[in-house]
């Protein structure tokens, strides 16, 4: 395996290597109405000039791995109650019901049942916009391919007509919300009922996708996807893209279906990518279809940072001249992260790209030393921190599920609860990441308890804490 996929695999099995803590996240329930809204302590809030990653991403879409890029979700800061604070110990959970459905879909949606239950709970109500990046959108969207591809199985056609699409995807909808869904799905993902209809795609049936696409070499590429060679050395990506490129360039005439060259525009080829899924799925068992899908989706979304940053001015004011640490400059990078790690979960390697487009940003504006390494900042420090805790939630850079207990309740797992350094860019521009690169490494994990900077999570804005979510945390000690 080359350097570069070890270093990648390092990332997932630190943990393993170190026999670490994994923390579990259990029982997460958001009380948004029991919370007045006040005003925060700082000024992170003000509506200043943005900087974004937008091109670090494509905007969202249904193409090879679906609408991805999700904004992140508003959620107010409040201030911190008055201790002693204690969560409550008897939550609820909303109760399951039969859904109404339009009657206009011939559909046989038990067929699909265990998609279907996946995607309910990776989109549950307190969590959908918290994972919808990492999480609900890919597993969504997923669904929606398996259930374009197996709607009619013995129809010819590859999509749906207009109206039964628009009854399919309410229908659709509908159950994933009597099922402790969120129904605000839809437009968290940016999606409607068109993407079931084929768009622009001049092929949209079995029998002419099979004339014109070699079917077994795109079925041989995409039946079983290997999770850790396919981001890097893609095999099924290329596959549908050359699969898409062929159907997009090929219109028909009425009489004799002759292929005749055709728009090869780039609303045709993502449309044509939903019937490139459409037949997959058709001729795939829906828990593999869902399994390729899903690494595809992670190969798209671990490629960008989904946080959103305003400029870090006040970062480069403090630290522009740092070469030892200091408490100012230290409170100032403190604050700047502490107010973006509300946004979402983010998956180890999300946290790499954020970490670097920060560190580039303020590379440009004029911090040359790493401040990363002064303030002692970790991967971790970029997504949500635990209420009452100083500890931050890596998701996996591989696919994972909310799992959903009548117990517990709603669980994921937090990876590499290690302490890694967040790695500081070697210059200002982003071109030179690439979490494939041979000669990339991993920053080393500390040898030695080492004592935080003054500044850092103490004092004036602190560690962050998400009253919106009320945490209800329990730690479970696993050595690998």
């Amino acid at each position: 395996m080359p350097r570069g996929e070890l270093a990648m695999g390092s990332l997932e099995t630190v943990c393993w290597l170190k026999g670490c803590l994994v923390y579990r996240f259990l029982l997460f329930i958001i009380w948004l109405s029991s919370f007045q809204d006040v005003a925060a302590h700082d000024k992170l809030n003000e509506h200043s000039s943005r900087s974004t990653t937008s091109e670090l991403a494509n905007p969202p879409g249904i193409g090879v791995s679906g609408p991805i890029q999700v904004s992140p979700s508003v959620i107010p800061k409040y201030a911190s109650p008055a201790l002693p604070w204690t969560p409550p110990m008897y939550p609820t959970f909303p109760d399951t019901y039969e859904p109404k459905l339009t009657g206009k879909c011939p559909t046989d949606f038990q067929a699909i049942s265990s998609v279907i239950d996946t995607a309910a709970s990776d989109c549950s109500q307190p969590f959908a916009a918290l994972v919808g990046n990492v999480i609900c959108c890919p597993q969504f969207v997923s669904l929606l391919h398996i259930f374009q591809g197996q709607h009619n199985v013995k129809s010819n056609k590859l999509v749906l007509p207009d109206a039964v699409a628009t009854d399919c995807f309410s229908d659709i909808v509908s159950i994933l919300v009597s099922r402790r869904a969120n129904m605000t799905i839809p437009a968290l993902c940016s999606v409607t009922s068109s993407n079931l209809t084929g768009g622009s795609c001049p092929v949209t049936d079995v029998t002419t996708f099979e004339k014109v696409v070699n079917s077994s070499k795109l079925l041989d590429a995409c039946r079983t996807v290997d999770p850790l060679k396919e981001c890097c050395r893609p095999i099924c990506q290329p596959a549908i893209m050359e699969a898409a490129l062929i159907i997009s360039g090929h219109q028909m005439t009425v009489g004799d279906k002759i292929p005749l060259a055709g728009s090869n525009n780039v609303n045709a080829i993502n449309d044509c990518k939903n019937v490139v899924f459409s037949y997959l799925s058709r001729k795939l068992p829906a828990d593999k279809a869902n399994a390729a899908f899903r690494i595809l989706s992670s190969c798209k979304v671990n490629k960008a940072c989904p946080l959103e940053f305003k400029e870090p001015t006040e970062v480069i004011k403090a630290c522009r001249n740092v070469a030892a640490p200091s408490p100012s400059c230290c409170s100032s990078l403190n604050a700047y992260i502490s107010g973006i790690q509300n946004q979402m979960l983010i998956t180890n390697k999300q946290a790499i790209v954020c970490a670097t487009v920060i560190g580039s940003m303020l590379r440009k504006g004029g911090v040359m030393t790493n401040i990363y390494e002064l303030c002692d900042v970790d991967l971790k420090d970029f997504s949500v921190q635990a209420y009452g805790m100083q500890q931050g939630c890596l998701l996996r850079s591989y696919p994972a599920d909310l799992i959903f207990d009548n117990t517990s309740g709603y669980s994921f797992t937090c990876d590499l609860t290690d302490n890694i350094a967040a790695p500081w860019p070697s210059s200002s521009s982003m071109s030179s990441l690439s979490l494939c690169a041979p000669e990339m490494s991993l920053p080393a994990l500390p040898t030695s308890q080492t004592i935080k900077n003054h500044g850092f999570c103490n004092g004036g804005v602190g560690a962050l804490r998400l009253i919106v979510l009320v945490f209800l945390l329990y730690v479970v000690v696993v050595r690998h």
